[in-house]
């Protein structure tokens, strides 16, 4: 090891604490909502002679797939939105890390088929008109109702796409990208239009006419309703504000938010919020940030790397710099608990909800481990915290810092490259099968970890994680 500090008190006992149930039902209930969705828009193809059409062999095949890939693409496109609206069922069943691939991959296929359903219903509409297709799709444009806001909206999903690309997403600043992805929003709205005027598919019943109006209802409401309407009552409610701002580590930042009753905020250690600062311009982009301090004190901690223009603001904020929170989210919490021990490991600052996790779970002296990934130790956030778990509830705290190995496992410094990660982790805690594992940093990082874990022999209900990338 790099380093070990062991403190061991006098051994005293410690309850295991209450669990709620899992969220299974929350699972289900989401997993349920979408299959019932996706099988009435097939629904609604076949019974506009859907599949008659396909067999036609003609014009009408094309089109008639033109208009199952567009039914599809305006179903996946206000699922995505409405992944990204903090409802609930969704945040519960799936978890944040969960709703984020989900989003990431809705969004590509909704995208996809919808650019099948501009080809295909050009297509097949040329076919049976016999006229080129290139003047087909100059007449969709220019003479068919609400054409024009789709193609303007088509070219703004095409933006967002492109940006979401990781190659392109990393060559963009955060407040940058977050900008342009909003852009996702006007697009499905602008698409909106032509589909009441144009789209047969979506008029053709009483039922259908419903089921899009409820959606594109549901979708609008859950936005306002759950983005703008709850942050801005339960801020308001609750007074937040910035307490006291001081540095943590070499080039890190700990801001520590009070008001009344946080409590009623629900916030379990683990979680995470999204964080808006009204400090001046700029103040409307959140920033996800997890909590790096057990909430039961009675204030919000947060701590994290100064890396760009969002945490770089964070330094700067004074105290009484009203504060504005969407969630509690996440699903990292001690209520996955089911054994008697915990393994923490945690990358520069995935360290800080780790923290914040051992400050509020039981454990006796011993019982509980750290490992902590960092450049150097003057890198490291939340030291002095993690040196009072030490001495006071006898916490295990390895640190293994340096370069990263350029060959073996991905996860270790170089000055443990020859050893195998799987035994690494059996070295540090001896018998695994008596641990939680919980793991926060780099998605990469915590891949690396979670395959040795998996091959010592870690259950994969077990290991914890939590990840925020899109």
């Amino acid at each position: 090891m790099a380093s070990l500090t062991t403190l061991t008190p006098v051994p005293r006992f410690v309850a295991a604490p209450a669990r709620r149930p899992r969220p299974a039902f929350w699972r289900l209930a989401a997993v349920t909502l979408i299959w019932a969705t996706s099988l009435f828009v097939l629904a609604l193809w076949v019974s506009g002679a859907g599949i008659q059409s396909l067999l036609a062999f003609d014009g009408d095949t094309m089109t008639t797939l033109g208009r199952l890939t567009g039914l599809v693409s305006a179903n996946l496109l206000l699922y995505q939105v409405l992944l990204m609206a903090r409802v609930p069922v969704f945040e519960r069943g799936f978890g944040r890390d969960g709703i984020t691939r989900l989003h990431r991959l809705v969004g590509f296929w909704s995208f996809w088929l919808l650019m099948a359903h501009l080809v295909l219903i050009t297509v097949g509409y040329a076919i049976t008109s016999h006229t080129n297709v290139l003047v087909q799709a100059w007449d969709f444009v220019w003479d068919y109702p609400g054409m024009l806001l789709a193609t303007a909206g088509t070219g703004l999903l095409i933006l967002v796409v492109v940006t979401s690309i990781r190659r392109a997403r990393r060559r963009l600043r955060y407040e940058s990208w977050h900008l342009l992805h909003l852009y996702g929003y006007l697009g499905v709205g602008l698409a909106i239009p032509h589909m009441l005027w144009t789209g047969a598919d979506f008029t053709a019943s009483a039922g259908a006419t419903f089921y899009w109006w409820a959606l594109w209802a549901c979708t609008a409401a859950c936005v306002l309703w759950f983005r703008v309407a709850v942050p801005l009552i339960r801020s308001a409610r609750n007074g937040l504000h910035v307490v006291a701002v001081s540095p943590d580590g070499q080039d890190g930042v700990s801001v520590r938010v009070a008001g009344r009753g946080v409590h009623r905020l629900g916030a379990r250690a683990g979680q995470f919020f999204i964080w808006r600062f009204v400090d001046g311009p700029g103040w409307t982009r959140g920033h996800p940030f997890s909590l790096a301090a057990d909430p039961a004190g009675g204030e919000l901690v947060i701590s994290a790397r100064r890396v760009g223009d969002g945490t770089d603001r964070l330094a700067e904020l004074r105290p009484g710099t009203r504060v504005m929170v969407e969630g509690p989210y996440g699903h990292m919490t001690g209520e996955r608990r089911s054994g008697s021990r915990l393994l923490m490991l945690g990358a520069g600052a995935g360290v800080a909800p780790l923290v914040a996790l051992l400050e509020s779970e039981p454990y006796a002296p011993g019982e509980a481990i750290l490992v902590t990934r960092d450049h150097s130790a003057s890198h490291g956030l939340r030291r002095a915290e993690i040196d009072r778990l030490v001495v006071s509830r006898g916490l295990v705290h390895y640190t293994l810092h340096g370069r990263r190995a350029e060959t073996g496992t991905s996860w270790v410094p170089a000055t443990h490259a020859g050893w195998d990660g799987a035994q690494l982790l059996q070295r540090i805690a001896g018998d695994l099968s008596r641990y939680d594992v919980y793991l926060c940093g780099p998605i990469p990082w915590m891949q690396s970890i979670r395959r040795d874990l998996r091959a010592a022999g870690v259950p994969a209900d077990r290991i914890h994680s939590e990840a925020f990338a899109v």
